[in-house]
């Protein structure tokens, strides 16, 4: 490997591991609709948008408001454009922790959940009617992944 193929390999871990440690630091952070303030309240958008914000010291972009069902009756895949604005695309085989995940539950469904990938196969994610978690990833999760992405450097 290049020295500067290895630079560039350790810069990716230094942002996937800066990435994984602020998501813990929302571990416990209660769900809120919408929210985005760790420790006080958070959604999975929210999580994402927090976890961005103090990796680069601004927030990529402003969502909006936004209804609990807002992607029930499809329309545009807002979440995977805005993922696909202000992240790297990955397969999801080279993903790993500190890593970006999608979720749609329905095929030709808009994307509707964000998490961070954990170690042990885990996610971070902002459970709704509870609070940031990192909770196993479930197989019937496995098949609904709709894209992987990874922070810039």
């Amino acid at each position: 490997m290049s020295a500067a193929a290895h630079a560039g390999q350790e810069r990716r871990r230094g942002r996937r591991e800066e990435a994984l440690m602020e998501a813990r630091t929302w571990l416990g952070t209660p769900y809120r609709h919408q929210g985005c303030r760790k420790q006080v309240g958070s959604d999975c958008l929210g999580l994402l948008r927090g976890v961005f914000r103090e990796l680069y010291g601004i927030e990529p972009e402003d969502p909006g408001s936004y209804g609990r069902s807002w992607a029930l009756r499809g329309g545009p895949d807002r979440l995977m454009a805005a993922a696909g604005r202000h992240l790297l695309p990955l397969a999801m085989a080279e993903a790993g922790p500190g890593d970006v995940v999608l979720f749609r539950w329905r095929a030709q469904s808009p994307a509707t959940h964000c998490a961070i990938l954990d170690e042990d196969g885990r996610l971070i994610h902002a459970y709704e009617g509870a609070a940031v978690v990192s909770s196993p990833m479930p197989n019937a999760w496995r098949r609904r992944i709709a894209g992987a992405f990874r922070f810039p450097e």
